[in-house]
């Protein structure tokens, strides 16, 4: 059984995931209006990626005996001043949620829910993989600067997400 504090930390959880999904969509639609569709693609797979994460913490809570409650989620932010300025607001998201989980962990600890920590440390390794995959890109980015061909050939590669 899911203790009450985790319980409710969790459906807190599922609300960031949700919204990371939804920050993700809005930036694949920013994309595509940029006529950048390797971005956008790459973003909608990051989208797809923090749905599978939101039911995670959906069926963890279910498992355990616990409610879930699904909270609204806030409009993301529209549109961005440049394809650096969107990957680096998707690198900071990262380190946001990277402390929520951070969080999760602490509490899981202070609650000595050991499922709850194991369950949590495969988010812990994620998250490490989720700025590992942003950081170089915000980089290669910032690189190429306003380079309309330096930009072209990220958004090519980047829409080879998946496929390589």
């Amino acid at each position: 059984m899911i203790g009450k504090k985790l319980e409710k930390a969790f459906n807190e959880q599922i609300r960031e995931e949700y919204y990371s999904s939804y920050l993700y969509l809005s930036m694949a639609a920013w994309f595509e209006s940029q006529q950048l569709q390797g971005m956008a693609k790459w973003m909608r797979k990051q989208a797809a990626e923090e749905m599978g994460h939101a039911l995670k913490f959906f069926d963890q809570i279910l498992e355990r005996g616990g409610t879930v409650k699904l909270a609204a989620i806030e409009q993301p932010l529209q549109k961005w001043a440049s394809p650096t300025a969107a990957f680096q607001a998707a690198l900071d998201h990262e380190r946001h949620i990277t402390g929520c989980i951070a969080k999760l962990v602490d509490l899981a600890i202070a609650e000595k829910d050991h499922a709850g920590v194991e369950f949590l440390n495969w988010f812990v390794k994620e998250q490490v993989e989720e700025e590992a995959a942003l950081e170089p890109l915000v980089e290669q980015l910032r690189r190429v600067g306003d380079s309309v061909g330096g930009q072209y050939y990220l958004d090519h590669r980047m829409g080879k997400r998946g496929t390589e």
